[in-house]
């Protein structure tokens, strides 16, 4: 295991100065996440709430997760699926104040989906298969499913995934924006490594304060933009990069 990893019964967790990769590690359930799950990403999001880093998502095993764990699942009754057990644990992964990219290899699908919806940035593998066949099952994808999804590729292409359950594969994902680019395996990790080089180079503030603006409602803009911007115009930061890009252009 790599130095600054933690094991975890369900979550491999890997820490650095400036991210934390998370795998998903229930290679022998496809990565099917379960209730130990759930509470890893809960321990792992309170952390990145006290010090906010870049988060690398991904599964073991060639796979990132085949769905929700079905054994647990059939055992649910209407008080669970009011508790949103899965729905809570996502919405407060993609609130997160950092990027959350998610790195995919193989199956997402059901919980596994919507779970990779929740991130910021989705890369993922040639053998990508990705979908909600939760209607199959008798139940709906209200995992973030109903509502992220078509923030993602539209509503009409939404309402049809998640109403026929079909799998996408990679190169329709990558068509209909569902992911941004595809990778070799061997090249998965090294890729979304890349994309937290990137944004570690930039201001930290001021990512947090992009993710922030970019998922306030609609109706919230312009005003929080502005006021984003009037907090990072009075920042020393923004006084030492402006400062420096001047005096390198000067040179």
């Amino acid at each position: 295991m790599p130095a600054g990893a933690d094991a975890e019964a369900s979550l491999l967790i890997e820490r650095q100065a400036d991210r934390v990769i998370a795998t998903l590690n229930r290679p022998h359930k496809r990565n099917a996440i379960d209730q130990a799950t759930i509470d890893a990403l809960h321990l792992l999001c309170a952390e990145l709430e006290a010090i906010p880093r870049t988060l690398i998502l991904t599964g073991a095993g060639g796979v990132f997760a085949a769905g929700a764990d079905i054994a647990e699942l059939r055992e649910r009754r209407a008080a669970d699926a009011l508790r949103g057990i899965n729905a809570h644990a996502f919405v407060r992964l993609a609130e997160l104040p950092m990027p959350v990219i998610a790195a995919i290899d193989g199956y997402a699908l059901g919980g596994g989906a919507e779970l990779a919806y929740a991130a910021d940035i989705r890369i993922a593998t040639p053998s990508l298969a990705m979908g909600n066949p939760e209607t199959g099952l008798g139940i709906l994808a209200a995992a973030g499913a109903s509502w992220r999804l078509k923030e993602i590729v539209g509503d009409a292409r939404a309402i049809e995934l998640l109403l026929t359950g079909r799998t996408v594969k990679a190169e329709e994902a990558l068509d209909i924006g569902l992911v941004s680019a595809i990778h070799e395996s061997a090249d998965l990790l090294p890729a979304a490594h890349a994309i937290a080089d990137r944004i570690a180079r930039n201001d930290p503030a001021a990512s947090i304060a992009t993710k922030r603006v970019f998922r306030a409602p609609r109706d919230r803009h312009p005003a929080v933009d502005l006021e984003a911007q009037a907090e990072l115009f009075e920042s020393p930061e923004k006084f030492r990069r402006m400062t420096d890009f001047l005096e390198r252009r000067d040179r």
